[in-house]
């Protein structure tokens, strides 16, 4: 089969920086069975073409202007470039934008769309600025994409429980990962102790509220550490809360480190924090499961859904509730093995070879009963 599959990015040429791993485990599995196409909606400047993981990597350019122009400028690129490639068998966007973007270029052309919501498409978080529901024009143009799209995937029960997909019909279809690439790790108890914390440095991971946290845990327990991995885009005023709270000599920033780069740190951690105000998912969660770490953090995304058995939740934007929950299982290994065996378990049974195959057979469904 042919298969389109829209993003907005996250496909660099290098298949190290600027990716999206799960899109990249995904691709990875299709292209064994399959001629897949990726289309690049927002990314390199100018239009190009390239091969990656046995794919064709169409990039349409950047647009920049209004929402609603910039998009249906888009849509006339993405048309132009499906039709020199030729028929597709199904066309798949992952996550709104690239969903707002393919689902009239699908319908004019007779193909099955798929559409994976996997971002804050379902929220909108007006003090930072965030998600598709902040706007009428985003909110119109998500809400009929998903009403052209032959099927709705989310990663998580959590997303599929948000007001936005309330009266739709959904599938569940969580972006596993390659476990080859987080082996499970024998760990030391502490103290001392050591976190972890891979996002973004972004506002809707909310680093402050896991600072505060960690002010609170090092009052208690001062043999612990804080490693933070991931690309600081607030430039750094993480840092510089950091060092008003007297945190520098308990946290490391290590910046953007390339997925085969981050085994080490889940396999020296004891504790993965998560302190987002919003995740759909958060593949951070199954990478430290994979490696067999426990995860405590925000009552979002795989966490919402784990709790109690697999994670340990607590309410978003509440600094208190976090370290509590964050010293309770640093003093209760027993719990710690527990969550771990449970959270690695699942993982290893949703992993990205379960995701290609769950999706070859929605591919499949649709284009044949269209």
């Amino acid at each position: 089969m042919r298969i389109g599959l829209i993003v907005t990015g996250g496909v660099d040429r290098s298949g190290r920086e600027r990716v999206t791993p799960a899109l990249l485990w995904l691709i990875e599995r299709l292209v064994r069975r399959h001629d897949v196409h990726v289309f690049a909606l927002h990314y390199h400047l100018h239009a190009c073409t390239y091969p990656l993981l046995g794919a064709t990597v169409h990039d349409v350019g950047r647009v920049d202007g209004p929402p609603g122009l910039r998009r249906w400028r888009l849509a006339r690129r993405l048309d132009r470039a499906i039709g020199r490639v030729g028929a597709f068998g199904v066309v798949h966007a992952y996550q709104g934008m690239p969903a707002m973007v393919a689902a009239a270029v699908a319908a004019s052309r007779h193909v099955p769309l798929i559409v994976t919501l996997d971002s804050g498409e379902l929220v909108g978080i007006a003090d930072i600025g965030y998600g598709l529901q902040r706007r009428w024009i985003d909110r119109r143009s998500l809400a009929l994409a998903m009403d052209r799209a032959a099927r709705v995937t989310v990663s998580t029960e959590f997303m599929a429980r948000l007001p936005g997909l309330s009266r739709r019909r959904v599938d569940v279809v969580p972006m596993g990962i390659d476990e080859t690439l987080f082996p499970a790790a024998w760990r030391g108890d502490g103290p001392p102790w050591r976190l972890l914390r891979v996002a973004s440095i972004n506002p809707v991971k909310d680093h402050p509220t896991l600072l505060q946290a960690m002010r609170r845990v090092v009052d208690r327990l001062p043999e612990v550490h804080l490693d933070i991995v991931g690309e600081d885009t607030m430039n750094g005023t993480i840092q510089s809360l950091a060092r008003t709270l007297d945190l520098l000599p308990h946290v490391g920033f290590h910046g953007f480190l390339p997925t085969d780069r981050l085994a080490p740190f889940y396999a020296r951690a004891h504790l993965h924090v998560v302190s987002s105000r919003h995740e759909a998912a958060a593949v951070a969660v199954l990478e430290a499961a994979c490696a067999g770490l426990p995860t405590v953090g925000t009552r979002v995304g795989y966490i919402a859904d784990w709790e109690p058995e697999r994670a340990a939740a607590v309410p978003a934007g509440d600094p208190g509730a976090l370290a509590d929950a964050i010293v309770a299982l640093l003093q209760d290994p027993a719990r710690r093995s527990r969550l771990a065996a449970s959270a690695r378990s699942w993982t290893l049974d949703h992993d990205a070879d379960w995701t290609a195959r769950r999706f070859e057979e929605l591919y499949e469904t649709e284009r044949r009963d269209r």
